[in-house]
């Protein structure tokens, strides 16, 4: 007996929107994490991209727990010698809070091109409006 495997061209990709305002990033990243990988269908492969896209809104506020505002560290290099730039949470998410919540996921996908592709079905917007109202997401409780 074979088992049975998904065709690529017949996967059905829901929308989600997720609200980020007053979630832990880390307990939202792991459920979109799963939603994008889709770990939540029966018809899970591996290798197959299987899962949604994911609408974030209000990611500027988004809750860090204990003191990581303050000691959770960014880095990012500028390509030049000496560039390495550091900001710490509370930074980022005053400059950049769809970044924040980005790289929690992205380091949560496999590092290969299968989560390469899997993060380009994640939206991010800070505010609460979004243009894919075309798509009819459906609201993600988390």
């Amino acid at each position: 007996m074979k088992t049975p495997l998904p065709q690529v061209d017949k996967i059905e990709r829901n929308w989600y929107v997720v609200d980020a305002q007053n979630k832990v990033l880390g307990r939202l990243a792991t459920q979109i994490a799963m939603r994008l990988r889709g770990k939540h269908k029966p018809i899970f492969t591996p290798h197959l991209d299987t899962g949604d896209f994911v609408i974030v809104v209000n990611a500027e506020k988004v809750r860090l727990t204990g003191k990581k505002l303050e000691k959770k560290m960014y880095y990012k290099h500028t390509g030049y010698i000496g560039g390495l730039k550091s900001f710490t949470a509370k930074e980022m998410l005053k400059r950049k809070p769809e970044e924040v919540i980005r790289l929690a996921v992205k380091r949560m996908l496999p590092k290969n091109r299968l989560g390469r592709k899997q993060l380009k079905k994640l939206k991010i917007y800070s505010g609460p409006n979004h243009p894919h109202a075309a798509q009819k997401p459906q609201p993600l409780n988390i």
